[in-house]
């Protein structure tokens, strides 16, 4: 049974042969006996959209062990991961669990991003984004069932795709409860930046931003919006 419905595979197919210009490869890391949840399915996506993909969309499995060195070189430290990867492509745009339910729909506008070269962004946070000469690891926690999430996402990835001292994750809270707990994460999309800054719901891309430059600036805490959030079991 494909996991892409057939209704939207139409639908993807038809977006993906407008807007896709460059190749892409999606880079998929699942344990060597795929024993992890979702490993399979995680494979099977790659392979689906590939398929979908107008012959502009490849992808690799990377079959390996925990703490193995290939997950070492790649930076990869839990699987399922998915890395979009692209010549236009500067930081690293990371997927860790499957991106189902509404994160569906982020990793198709990855996708048409990374192989279209152009970001979505203003062209003034663009500017500020590739200014940016410090390493910088944001983490948006998501669950599929959480209509706010794609748009942090979104926002981590593209800027990851203009600054290459930039790592966006995509984190599926409920598939790495570990990792989440460590957090003290209770709702989505939850923002950790550099282990130190976290910022909670849904926020513009200026202030977004903002909150990155703040965990730069060393800054700690915790900042919560009003509205946008999900709470994390539902």
């Amino acid at each position: 049974m494909p996991l892409i419905p057939k209704d939207e595979q139409e639908y993807v197919r038809q977006v993906f042969g407008g807007r896709l210009q460059n190749p892409i490869r999606l880079l998929v890391f699942v344990d060597a006996d795929s024993s992890c949840k979702y490993c399979d399915e995680a494979i099977q996506l790659a392979v689906e959209l590939a398929d979908l993909g107008g012959g502009k969309v490849d992808y690799e499995i990377y079959r390996s062990a925990p703490n193995s060195k290939v997950l070492e070189a790649h930076e990869v430290p839990m699987v399922p991961a998915l890395k979009i990867a692209g010549e236009t492509v500067e930081g690293d745009v990371r997927f860790f669990g499957m991106p189902a339910g509404y994160e569906f729909g982020a990793l198709i506008d990855d996708m048409i991003d990374a192989s279209r070269g152009v970001t979505r962004l203003s062209q003034t946070i663009k500017l500020r984004v590739r200014n940016i000469t410090s390493k910088v690891h944001v983490q948006v926690f998501v669950t599929p069932n959480c209509p706010y999430c794609p748009k942090a996402v979104r926002l981590a990835h593209m800027f990851a795709m203009e600054n290459g001292n930039i790592v966006g994750d995509m984190v599926e809270a409920l598939e790495f409860p570990g990792l989440t707990e460590s957090y003290g994460i209770m709702s989505v999309p939850h923002v950790v930046v550099n282990d130190a800054y976290a910022f909670v719901g849904a926020f513009p891309e200026q202030a977004f931003l903002q909150h990155l430059f703040k965990a730069l600036r060393g800054e700690r805490g915790l900042v919560v919006s009003r509205e946008g959030i999900t709470p994390l079991k539902v």
